[in-house]
This record gives structure tokens, C-alpha cells and sequence, in this order.
């Protein structure tokens, strides 16, 4: 399961991420022509105008195809199901455009939310006032009320995603884009940042389609 011969690729809105092997790499979604790769691939796609180029691609293997949606939501992200597969039990915050956490209980999916990215809650302060506009400070005390402006915005932003993240006393698993960030305020947390990539070698040997 674990050689360099399985290619995989999570496809998002602007890039493809690929891991060989050990390595892992990304495309842009735009230019990136998928017919000249040869080899076999399993890949998620989020991304619908992509998910269409696909679609003929006989060596592209699309593995939502092999999901049980049964235990999860109709609309779920393949992106999160897949993080929810590389797991046996813990919080999954997975911190990209959007955060999203994910709570899975020996093997089964109990529910989650969807919190805005740091980037869009930024724009959202900026558009409230120009007087609020302020980068989030992620060393900032959460264990102290603030008495600035800035670190009132952090401080509204971060206590709130730490206190329901940890009030499940379980194990933490950040992944994403922004994951360095969220490990200052989850300090004894799991960083993977190819969380998905275990959850897609564990589907595939599930439905044994290697």
C-alpha cells in the first residue's frame, strides 16, 4: 500500500495535489493538462469543471465512488470524508479556505462544522471598519480577557474555535493550509498535513482496488 507505484491526487478549486510515494506536489488547475499523466491515479475532485475532464480518463480512478455516504451527509465534502477515513476516533480541524471540524468516534462519523478561514474572517472584520482591520495575533493569552483592539479580534476568533475543539477531550488532527498557525493555540495537537492521503489509502484498501 505504501509504494511509490500508487499515485494519488486531491483535487481542489485551484490546484492539483499530488503524492508519489513520499513526495508530494501540486499543479495548478488551470494549466495542468490531467491526459498526460499515464499512470493509474486515485483521486478526489471538488472542483466540478475538473471532475468533467476526468471523467473519460480511463487511469484516473475517482474514489468518492467507493464511499458508504450512508455514514455521513449527502452534502459533505469528499475533501472531509476522506479526512474522517484516516482516523479512528478524534477532532479533525482541517484549516484551508474554510475551517471545518469533524468529530469520528471508533470509526464512525458523529458530526461537524464548518467556521470561516482565517483569510475570510479577516475580510470580515476589514468590511465591518478599516478600524478593525488587524492580522490574527495566534500567541495571543486566551486565558486573559483582552484590552486592545487587536487582540480583541484574535482573541474573538481563536477562543472560540479552541474551547469547542478541546471540549471533546479528544486527540487533535490539524491538516490544511493553515495548520502551523493553529498549532500555537493547540499546542498538543497531531499536524498531518496528508491526513486525506491516509484517508484515501485506507478507502483503497477497503474496496481493494489497487
Amino acid at each position: 500500500m505504501e509504494n511509490s507505484i500508487m499515485l494519488l491526487c486531491d483535487i481542489g478549486n485551484t490546484t492539483y495535489h499530488f503524492l508519489d510515494g513520499d513526495r508530494d506536489y501540486k499543479e495548478d488547475a488551470k494549466s495542468f493538462n490531467p491526459s498526460s499523466v499515464k499512470e493509474r491515479i486515485f483521486y478526489i475532485c471538488v472542483n466540478p469543471y475538473v471532475k468533467e475532464i476526468l471523467k473519460p480518463l480511463e487511469n484516473w480512478v475517482d474514489l468518492s465512488l467507493y464511499i458508504d455516504i450512508s455514514k455521513y451527509y449527502k452534502t459533505m465534502g469528499i475533501d472531509r470524508i476522506m479526512a474522517c477515513e484516516a482516523i479512528e476516533s478524534g477532532v479533525i480541524v482541517d484549516a484551508g479556505s474554510a475551517i471545518t471540524v469533524d468529530i469520528v468516534k471508533e470509526t464512525k462519523f458523529e458530526g461537524g462544522f464548518i467556521y470561516p478561514g482565517i483569510k475570510a474572517m479577516g475580510e470580515c472584520y476589514k468590511n465591518i471598519s478599516s478600524a478593525l482591520e488587524y492580522s490574527f495575533n495566534f500567541e495571543v493569552d486566551l486565558d486573559k480577557m483582552p484590552k486592545n483592539s487587536a487582540d480583541a479580534i484574535s482573541y474573538g476568533y481563536l477562543k472560540l474555535l479552541q474551547s469547542e475543539v478541546k471540549s471533546y477531550g479528544m486527540n487533535i488532527y490539524l491538516t490544511g493550509g493553515d495548520a502551523r498557525e493553529l498549532v500555537k493555540i493547540f499546542p498538543s495537537s497531531h499536524v498531518d498535513e496528508i491526513l486525506i492521503f491516509r484517508g484515501m489509502k485506507n478507502i483503497i484498501k477497503k474496496a481493494d482496488i489497487c
